[in-house]
């Protein structure tokens, strides 16, 4: 004979009104506070530095009568006016040599300084050459000297050489100006490299030349592309001695920009556009390297 047991029916677990919710501890509120306090100033101090851009972007789209307004008006009639000179409409000045040049000394520049600093930064990286710290502190002693006060000696050699106006001259200068910089950039990079990778890769017999190309740089790539990044914008930017050294032939986009300076006043919307597309260039360079940038500080992950 079996005996049933009477059930008792459990009770409901108890239900939560998904709006009611915790409360914060006073150290959360306070956290939360200072996060909200902090990405408010770091909108408007982006909105800040962006404020000088975004209004020469509007003056170059205005005419040289209404960018010369003072207060400037930001109603005022919109014209390519400004652009159609840039691109010698009424000269015939062309300004594509300029960005040649331009384009020729930062690129090459910025390659031969990647192809020197890489090498010499994983010599004082992975594998410590002697009294490895004098050597970065000589490295940072030639970025101590000002840049005008090699100017006359950089000119004489360049004349008696017959390098005046020649653009791989310029190549080389950038390459000289911006190794320190990219040696001390690619050293804090390689320095998170794991070693236990590159112990593994000389057990399975890999030469330095193949460790540096399929192990170091895949690694290092979010380095060496704000490195190159650097580069590339401290070339394309240069004016001192591109101003000095270059007469036509080798011409660089600064020094174009300088020309619509001149004797009969500032032509400030001609100018407001050829700055906007000169810094077109670097600003392209700059979002394509977006991700690596963003990567440049999580080098070392282990797989």
């Amino acid at each position: 004979m079996t005996t049933h047991l009477p059930t008792v029916a459990s009770a409901p677990p108890p239900t939560r009104n998904p709006r009611h919710r915790l409360p914060q501890p006073p150290s959360a509120r306070r956290r939360k506070g200072w996060n909200t306090a902090w990405g408010l100033t770091a909108w408007g101090a982006g909105l800040f530095f962006f404020l000088p851009v975004a209004w020469m972007v509007l003056t170059s789209f205005h005419s040289e009568t209404d960018a010369a307004t003072n207060p400037p008006s930001l109603a005022a009639h919109l014209t390519l006016s400004g652009y159609r000179e840039f691109f010698g409409s009424a000269t015939g000045q062309s300004p594509l040599p300029a960005l040649i040049n331009s384009a020729t000394a930062s690129i090459g520049s910025t390659l031969l300084v990647l192809l020197l600093a890489v090498p010499a930064a994983y010599a004082l990286a992975i594998k410590p050459v002697r009294k490895w710290r004098d050597v970065l502190f000589f490295f940072l002693s030639t970025k101590m000297l000002p840049t005008v006060a090699g100017l006359l000696p950089i000119y004489l050699f360049a004349k008696n050489t017959g390098l005046l106006d020649n653009i791989w001259l310029l190549v080389i200068l950038y390459t000289s100006m911006n190794l320190p910089i990219a040696v001390w950039m690619m050293r804090s990079f390689l320095a998170e490299v794991p070693i236990s990778i590159l112990e593994a890769a000389q057990i399975d017999g890999a030469g330095l030349l193949t460790t540096l190309r399929r192990i170091v740089a895949p690694i290092a790539a979010p380095g060496i592309a704000a490195t190159a990044l650097i580069c590339f914008i401290f070339s394309w930017n240069e004016m001192l001695f591109a101003r000095v050294l270059t007469g036509v032939a080798a011409i660089t986009s600064p020094v174009f920009l300088t020309g619509f300076v001149t004797g009969e006043g500032l032509f400030l919307a001609q100018v407001c556009a050829a700055a906007t597309l000169i810094s077109l260039p670097v600003l392209a360079a700059g979002f394509a390297a977006q991700d690596k940038l963003v990567q440049g500080l999580s080098l070392g992950a282990v797989k």
